[in-house]
Order: structure tokens, then C-alpha cells, then sequence
């Protein structure tokens, strides 16, 4: 696969700040918004704001630590992991409870950002990457990136019921509905569906076979956007994406692709 390189001409020049600490792997632009405005944020020894720009000889601080921030396109890390039932994903859980990140290889400056998120009795495709622009991208609501989903119910959506839930059904927190449903067969009373949506609120795709009176026995997200979860790649397993891959990625979400791509992606220290 060849991906044309797409340098921003002003690479070199003044950005804005949560975006370059999103760039840094310090957390998704959004997070970084929320920092710069709760204060934990500095430029040059003075509290930064929100949509401030900074350049390459300023010195920023995040928590009283030292953000090095890059100004030239860099290829970010990608990895694709298979999430089992019962584990969470988040790095902070009061119950102690196995989190999707205890297994991830170490960053070095930086952080692994999960693109979105999938409950705890969800398993499937998980997106890890190190860059919080495109992390932004591919979570964000104005960018409608399709969730693909397979779901095992006990009993059988009528024609009617599935014609509702892809005209939309208003569940407590709105309308919901999906892009598409298929049926995909079974055995005995158990079916299965495969569902296309395009947001990522709570529970969504849960509680709209809650609201056809059907419960959901199983559900595994099988691709996010234009990543797929490969066959090969079995529960707990992970695979980080070649360059090749990470640069298609960018150019989909209309990022910058650096003009030379590394031939092989550096392989951090594990745990």
C-alpha cells in the first residue's frame, strides 16, 4: 500500500497548545482542555489558557513536570488489542479490578490512549495509540466513524423490531439508532446480529435490545472505523500496526503523514 506524504507547511511554527500536548501522549485533546483550564498547565512559569499557542522555544509544564513537545510530524504508535470479558478499561479502578493497560508495552514519553471504550462485559476490537489528535479524530461525534458490532440475543428480532431500531428508538438519554442490522443465524434460541452505529454512548447498543425486550448474552465489537480485528488476534492477545498501516490511518482521518515512514516501529520494553 503507498500513502502519499502530507506535511503541514507550518510544522515548524506556533500551535495550539492542547494540541501539542494531545501530540505528546499526555492524554486525548479533551482531556488537555480540562487541564489547561483546572490550571495544571504552564508556559514559561505562567498559568497557561485555553486555545493559547506555543512554539518551539517555549517551556511547558504539566503537573510541575516537563512536556517535550515535538513540532515535526511524527508517526504515532497504533495497537489493536482484543479485550476479554471482565476486564475494565481504565488505568484507576477503586475494586482493583484487571485493567485493559496492565498488558500494554511501556511508552517512553508518553501514554497509551484508548479510542473509546467497550464495558466490562464487552469484549472486542480496543484502539490503543500514543497521539491524542487522532485519538480526537476518531472518538469525536462530528467525525460519525462506524462501531461494527456482533451480538447474540436469546429469541429473534421480528421484521418490524429491527426496522425500528435503524429508524431510530428514543432511549433515556435520546434517539438512538443503528446504521444498519443483519441477521448472522444460530443455534436454538440464541441469535446473533450484526449491528453498525456510529456513536459510543453507554451501554447503546445494550440497551436498545433491552428496549425490544430482548437481553444481550454476548457482545464483541469487531471493528472500529477502518481497523478491523483480525481472526488471528485471540482474547488477551495484541498487535501493534506497521508503519505502512499507522500512515493509512493518519491520511484517512486527514492527519499529516511524515514524508519518510520508518521501516519498522520501535518496540518499547514490556511491563
Amino acid at each position: 500500500m503507498e500513502v502519499e506524504a502530507e506535511v503541514e507547511a507550518d510544522a515548524g511554527a506556533s500551535q495550539k497548545l492542547q494540541k501539542m500536548l494531545a501530540s505528546a501522549g499526555m492524554g486525548s485533546r479533551r482531556d488537555m482542555e480540562s487541564r489547561i483550564e483546572a490550571g495544571q498547565v504552564t508556559v514559561n512559569g505562567v498559568t497557561a489558557t485555553l486555545g493559547q499557542r506555543v512554539g518551539p522555544s517555549d517551556k511547558v509544564m504539566l503537573d510541575g513536570r516537563h512536556v517535550k513537545l515535538n513540532f515535526e510530524v511524527e508517526l504515532p504508535r497504533i495497537l489493536i488489542y482484543h479485550k476479554r470479558e471482565g476486564e475494565i478499561v481504565s488505568r484507576d479502578d477503586p475494586k482493583a479490578r484487571t485493567t485493559v493497560f496492565d498488558a500494554l508495552p511501556r511508552v517512553r514519553n508518553g501514554k497509551w490512549i484508548a479510542i473509546g471504550r467497550l464495558d466490562f462485559n464487552t469484549e472486542g476490537l480496543l484502539i490503543f495509540t500514543t497521539s491524542g489528535e487522532l485519538a480526537n479524530r476518531l472518538m469525536h461525534p462530528s467525525f460519525e466513524v462506524e462501531r461494527e458490532y456482533s451480538v447474540r440475543i436469546m429469541g429473534e428480532l421480528s421484521q418490524a423490531q429491527m426496522r425500528s431500531m435503524t429508524a431510530g428508538i428514543m432511549l433515556d438519554d435520546g434517539k438512538a439508532y443503528f446504521d444498519r442490522i443483519a441477521e448472522m443465524g444460530g443455534e436454538g434460541s440464541n441469535r446473533w446480529y450484526q449491528v453498525i452505529i456510529k456513536e459510543g454512548r453507554n451501554r447503546e447498543v445494550r440497551r436498545m435490545f433491552e428496549a425490544m425486550g430482548m437481553m444481550v448474552s454476548r457482545l464483541i465489537r469487531v471493528r472500529f472505523g477502518m481497523v478491523n480485528l483480525p481472526p488471528r488476534i485471540k482474547r488477551g492477545q495484541m498487535l501493534e500496526l506497521e508503519s505502512v498501516q499507522v500512515a493509512a490511518i493518519l491520511k484517512w482521518v486527514d492527519l499529516p503523514v511524515p514524508a519518510q515512514l520508518p521501516q519498522n516501529r520501535p518496540q518499547d520494553k514490556k511491563r
